[in-house]
């Protein structure tokens, strides 16, 4: 719940200080905005039967497919 509500205070902060175009991310120990741009550049994949996309499976998630 503290990673959750640290994202949504940075996500909150990033769009009041109009930085739209980033995402909010997880720098151990620190929250940071990602441009976009660098982050579409490299995709990272998840395999389809990792235990990520199960729970997200298993908690209703839609996945697109």
């Amino acid at each position: 719940r503290l990673t959750a509500l640290r994202f949504g205070a940075a996500a909150v902060r990033a769009v009041a200080d109009g930085r739209f175009g980033h995402m909010v991310a997880l720098d151990p120990p620190n929250i940071t905005l990602v441009p976009l741009a660098e982050v579409l550049a490299k995709p990272k994949r998840v395999p389809l039967d990792s235990d990520s996309v199960q729970t997200a499976r298993e908690l209703g998630t839609c996945l697109g497919d």
